[in-house]
């Protein structure tokens, strides 16, 4: 498949010591030697594949010098988009790396679209649709957790299950296919149903369990969306600056220091959490404070996790007691703080209120519970199950979707065939499922959907 050639900036913007203009083409290695001057006159077009090349980048109109630069050379089809591919590192910066990208497209080259080095290599057979989504979650990730999920789909482990699964249907569409054209047995439906039963079954129980890592793997994609609420100056603020281990909250004595939310990212065992610190959840007659107490309740329903920090030195309020009724029913971990102080509160009230909830002691002042709660939260969501590295996590809400409709497929055709239901009916259920799990690796994927997946790329990937 042919198509023009293009550049991006390949590195984030800003000051470093090189960045990196890339090219992806039948004309890169023309373009690039039209601009680019070594110390002999070599041209790249005729310097061996994955060599790289120290010379300058000079404007081919008015003859003059953009940049010291060293040139890569990668030619088809062993590259990343299965094209020739040219890197130019240059100096970083705003000004020379604009420089060169400016010259570069002088010379012939289109600026990319967002994604579109990727979408080069899935249009050329280099990735399928699932190992193309797993680059941005690589580029994305926020722990080592989510890096190795996304790693392992970039080499194709997802794609290698899907196959095999679509194979195994192939096959068993393929006997359903034989028993319809030749059914002058009379038996011919019965041995038909005996056979299938088993390999449908086998590809029930594959999806269930890809299905039941989804909720790990996405949270090690999207993190864990998760607020921390309590009364003000229960110790909310420290909390968040004890999990970032950096003071990017407000600390005093005064309750309603935290008038808006403050949100963070967090690695909390391998766990991404999307923290966020809420204003002190009261009745107020200040206006700017009410404000931030209506945009904590916000929060709140968006909430995959809270965090309930309770004073050790006080006793339960009303308000106390509105906020467990408020979590009623979500992932909630209550931690009783201050503990470094005398207690006052009654833990029996507590215990009653939180019902099965896990309660954690800190003494965030002392830096004493932090541990604790890591643990905590670990256990709450992952139970240990995320340390096998062998297993194939499923992150992609897209991916998620599919193996569902998939599953619910599956789950037809294995009642139907129990249920003795004529083969061909059979076969629908079977076919639905092999398209979908098509889907996932873009055997059978609508154009736009690939354009509206790459556009969330950024430039130069």
């Amino acid at each position: 498949m042919d198509f023009d050639t293009i550049t991006a900036i390949s590195t984030p913007m800003g000051e470093g010591a090189i960045a990196i203009v890339r090219l992806s083409g039948a004309e890169a290695l023309s373009i690039a030697d039209s601009i680019f001057k070594g110390p002999s006159d070599k041209k790249l077009i005729e310097v061996p594949s994955h060599t790289i090349h120290y010379g300058h980048i000079v404007d081919p109109i008015n003859n003059e010098t953009i940049d010291e630069v060293m040139v890569s050379v990668m030619k088809g089809p062993k590259t990343f988009t299965r094209e020739d591919v040219v890197e130019i590192n240059c100096h970083g910066g705003l000004v020379s790396v604009n420089s060169v990208l400016q010259t570069v497209i002088k010379g012939g080259a289109r600026l990319a679209e967002p994604g579109e080095f990727t979408k080069r290599a899935f249009l050329n057979g280099r990735l399928d649709l699932s190992q193309a989504e797993a680059v941005i979650d690589l580029i994305r990730a926020k722990t080592d957790r989510a890096m190795n999920v996304a790693l392992h789909q970039m080499e194709g482990r997802l794609s290698k299950l899907i196959n095999r699964l679509r194979q195994d249907i192939l096959e068993t569409l393929a006997h359903v296919e034989v028993n319809i054209d030749y059914p002058e047995y009379d038996d011919v439906e019965e041995m038909t149903h005996q056979l299938l039963l088993p390999k449908a079954s086998n590809v029930q129980h594959e999806l269930h369990k890809l299905i039941q890592t989804s909720q790990q793997g996405k949270i090690l994609r999207e993190g864990l969306s998760t607020v921390i609420i309590g009364r003000p100056n229960v110790g909310k603020s420290s909390l968040l600056n004890s999990l970032v281990h950096e003071n990017k909250a407000i600390v005093t004595d005064i309750p309603g220091t935290t008038r808006d939310v403050i949100e963070e990212y967090v690695n909390v065992r391998g766990v991404p959490l999307r923290l966020v610190d809420t204003a002190g959840i009261r009745e107020t007659e200040d206006i700017v404070e009410r404000m931030g107490v209506e945009r904590s309740r916000e929060k709140l329903k968006e909430a995959d996790l809270i965090l309930l920090v309770l004073n050790s030195n006080d006793e339960l309020s009303v308000d106390d007691e509105q906020l467990f009724h408020a979590v009623e029913g979500m992932d909630v971990i209550v931690i009783i703080n201050k503990t470094d102080l005398p207690q006052t509160i009654n833990m029996t009230q507590v215990k009653e209120l939180a019902n099965n909830y896990p309660i954690v002691s800190t003494s965030l002042l002392q830096e004493e519970g932090i541990e604790q709660l890591e643990e905590a939260i670990s256990s709450l969501f992952f139970e240990g199950g995320i340390e096998s590295k062998d297993m194939t996590y499923v992150s992609n809400s897209r991916h998620i979707s599919l193996l569902t409709q998939a599953k619910v497929a599956i789950d037809d055709a294995v009642n139907s065939i129990n249920s003795g239901v004529p083969i061909d009916i059979v076969q629908i259920d079977l076919t639905r499922a092999w398209e979908l799990l098509g889907e996932i690796i873009g055997e059978a994927v609508h154009e736009s959907l690939i354009d509206q997946l790459f556009s969330q790329f950024c430039l130069g990937k």
